[in-house]
This record gives C-alpha cells, sequence and structure tokens, in this order.
C-alpha cells in the first residue's frame, strides 16, 4: 500500500492518520514546526490535541511538505478553513487527488469548500470528507460514519479507499455542494444551540434549534444547487445532531462560554482551537442574502457575534417572529 500524505496535525488531522495507518499503510503527517514533529516522533503521540492515545508505528511525523509529499498516493488536507486556499496553490499543479476535510466558507469570496477545491484543483482530483465525527472518538476506534464526496461516485469511492478500518464507515455521494453545506452551517447552528444550553432553556429548545436548524441549512442548500435528500444524511442532519448535542463540540462549547458572559476574545481562548463556526457565520449569512433564503438563526447568531447583541435580545427577537407553516409544499 502506497503512503497517504495527511497535511494538519491538529486533533482531526492525527485521527484521520491514525485510520489511515490502521490498514498498514504508511502514513505521513505535516506538522506545524520541527519542535511539533520531534515531540510526537518521541512520545509517540500527539499529547496536545489528542493525549493518552498512542500513534501506530506507520505514521511518520515531518514539519516538511516535500518530505511529507514525497511518494503519496493521495493527500488529505486536513488544515482550518481559513488556511485552506494557500495549500491548494500548492497543489495545483500536482495530479493526485486531494481529499479535503475543512467545514466552512471562505470569509471574502463565500465559497463553498467544494467550489474552492474545483478552482485550484478542477472536478477530478477532488474529494470532500465530512459528517458526525468527533476527532477523539475516531482516534479512539470507536464506530463512526462518514461521507465521502465527489463529483462522481467513482472518485468518491476512489477516495473512500483509503480508510479501510472496519470501525470507519465511509459513505460515497456525487453531491459535494449538499456535503460541503451541510458541513460549514452545522457549525453556526452549534453556536446556537451552545447559546441555549448556557442559558439553560432546556431540552426542549435544543429540539428546536436542530429541527429549525436543518430546515435552514436546506434551504440554502437547495438554493445553491445541492440536493434536499443530502441534508438528511449524515453530513447534514448527522453532523448537526452531533455537533449540537455533543459535549466534546467546540462551536456548541463557544456559544455556551458566550451565554455565559464571556466576551469574544475569553470564549476563544476558553476553548482553546479555531471556532470554525465563528469564521463562518458571517460568510453563511451573506451568501443566504445574495440567495435570498431566509434564515433566521443564522441572523441571530451574526448579530451575537458581529455586532455584540446579547444573546437574551437575540432570543427574544427569535422568538417574537410571526408563527407559520412548518413546510410548504
Amino acid at each position: 500500500m502506497r503512503k497517504v500524505a495527511v497535511i494538519g496535525a491538529g486533533s482531526w488531522g492525527t485521527a484521520l492518520a491514525m485510520v489511515l495507518a490502521r490498514s498498514g499503510r504508511p502514513v505521513s503527517l505535516l506538522t506545524r514546526s520541527e519542535a511539533q514533529a520531534c515531540h510526537i516522533l518521541r512520545e509517540r503521540q500527539n499529547s496536545r490535541y489528542l493525549p493518552g492515545l498512542p500513534l501506530p508505528s506507520n505514521i511518520t511525523p515531518a514539519a516538511v511538505l516535500a518530505e511529507v509529499l514525497d511518494q503519496a498516493e493521495a493527500i488529505v488536507l486536513a488544515v482550518p478553513c481559513a488556511v485552506t486556499e494557500s495549500y491548494l496553490t500548492r497543489f495545483r499543479d500536482d495530479d493526485r487527488l486531494v481529499i479535503a476535510t475543512a467545514k466552512g466558507l471562505h470569509p471574502d469570496t463565500m465559497e463553498r469548500m467544494d467550489e474552492l477545491l474545483v478552482r485550484y484543483l478542477g472536478r477530478a482530483r477532488m474529494a470532500l470528507l465530512s459528517g458526525p465525527s468527533f476527532a477523539r472518538e475516531v482516534a479512539q476506534g470507536k464506530p463512526t460514519a462518514i461521507t465521502m464526496a465527489a463529483h462522481d461516485l467513482a472518485t468518491a469511492a476512489y477516495a473512500a479507499s483509503f480508510f479501510s478500518d472496519q470501525h470507519f464507515r465511509v459513505y460515497h455521494s456525487d453531491d459535494p455542494a449538499g456535503v460541503a453545506i451541510g458541513g460549514s452551517l452545522k457549525n453556526v447552528i452549534a453556536i446556537a444551540a451552545g447559546i441555549a444550553d448556557g442559558m439553560q432553556l432546556g431540552h426542549n429548545a435544543i429540539a428546536a434549534l436542530v429541527t429549525r436548524g436543518i430546515s435552514e441549512i436546506s434551504r440554502l442548500a437547495v438554493a445553491c444547487g445541492a440536493r434536499a435528500a443530502t441534508l438528511a444524511g449524515l453530513s447534514g442532519l448527522g453532523d448537526l445532531v452531533l455537533t449540537c448535542t455533543g459535549g466534546l463540540s467546540r462551536n456548541r462549547r463557544f456559544g455556551m462560554a458566550l451565554a455565559q458572559g464571556m466576551d469574544m476574545a475569553a470564549a476563544r481562548a476558553h476553548i482553546g482551537q479555531v471556532v470554525e463556526g465563528e469564521r463562518t457565520t458571517r460568510a453563511v449569512c451573506q451568501l443566504a442574502r445574495q440567495k435570498g433564503v431566509d434564515m433566521p438563526i443564522s441572523f441571530a447568531v451574526d448579530r451575537i457575534l458581529s455586532q455584540g447583541v446579547a444573546p437574551e435580545m437575540a432570543l427574544s427577537s427569535l422568538l417574537a417572529r410571526p408563527e407559520g407553516c412548518e413546510y410548504t409544499s
């Protein structure tokens, strides 16, 4: 089995490297620095992001991109959305498949992850991995089901074939737009769910946020040309439920911190890792207005994050909306 290169030694990149390595294939893992690479190599674990979980011996950390890419058959791009583009520029003239895992929208162009991949790589060389998956549980080998999307099912299946771990089930999709939107928007709704948790609004409120949240996500997805059925699957509803209710969710914990009185800087420091929903919310709302899609929960989160509106005021605004038909034919 030929090597796979994993770009990004955060919690998710490390967890995916562990999944890839369990099949016996060599895996190279790009770290931020030589010091981080040496520490992981010496300790045989990523003690900053996944402490206590030993790495398989066939994972090799390195800080030099060329070294990581050497002889790799495929590239797994596991870095935050904000830095994905900087790597895609380096892979433009490559001929290998790139499997991206970031969940977000480009803050300036409002491009989805699948659109960014196509712009730099073309349709044939891109795949998108997304779904309900906390990194720590994946690294521990706990059962996980996730979606691999590409513009044709053959490419999706080829990309999925690298992850031959019976506890990491990869389903195939040829709707990368729907998978990208589900992965991006669930983080915004999860911030709202965290705010609701922090305000102790109860289980009923969380259930309402999840249900109305998937309705918002589906409306925008369809307006962008995606299939509504995709949002009822793992990369839509599945990921939304996990992120809105799971204790390991950074976005949910970020919302809770805001509801408990922390300002934005303190909430970021409290989480200690990238909160994709914070960076995505403004772009999501701009895209929704451009498409003429009403997204009241997302708009409320944007007012809290961008305008400093108190969570209590945002809640009052949501509750004051007139009731209507849940679905229209």
